[in-house]
């Protein structure tokens, strides 16, 4: 009688053992993947607000140094120098350069989408509010911020940010 002591391959406990190793693993990288997810998406969050508030700032500064100087800015620019509505950064100012000249300054090439919600739609503010305030007055825009529900990973609001 002689014993096949050379045989290759894995017995049923060996594969069983490596099934439940894998799937611990698994088990452990998904809420990491999530997390790692969520972190970009909260990333880019902050960016795209950074983005239109430097904006903002950039059409409240230049019609301000417009008006010092003198030069006469189209109809419908809001008296503090805040732009009524978001889409005026894309669309641009007219004869902004000088009395005499057809030159369009824009300030966003588009209007970015929210990265929580997928939607080129973003609640705005108005200097006249307070800084809490969620629902806009409709005079002009001074602020702006998602309106995703839920909570970034540092436990606050997205629409604190």
């Amino acid at each position: 009688m002689s014993h096949r002591r050379s045989a290759r391959g894995f017995t049923f406990v060996e594969l069983l053992c490596t099934i439940f190793l894998l799937t611990i693993l698994a088990g452990v990288a998904m809420p990491v993947a999530y997390v790692m997810e969520k972190r970009a998406r909260e990333l880019e969050l902050r960016q795209e607000l950074r983005t239109m508030r430097r904006a903002l700032d950039a059409y409240h500064f230049t019609v301000l140094i417009f008006k010092q100087q003198g030069v006469e800015l189209e109809e419908g620019i809001d008296a503090a120098g805040w732009p009524e509505e978001l889409e005026i950064l894309v669309e641009g100012v007219d004869n902004v350069a000088s009395a005499d000249s057809d030159k369009t300054l824009k300030f966003l090439r588009r209007i970015p989408k929210d990265p929580m919600t997928g939607e080129a739609e973003w609640g705005m503010r108005s200097a006249a509010q307070d800084p809490d305030d969620n629902l806009w007055d409709g005079t002009h825009v001074f602020d702006v911020y998602s309106l995703a529900d839920g909570e970034g990973l540092d436990g606050t609001e997205y629409s604190t940010w």
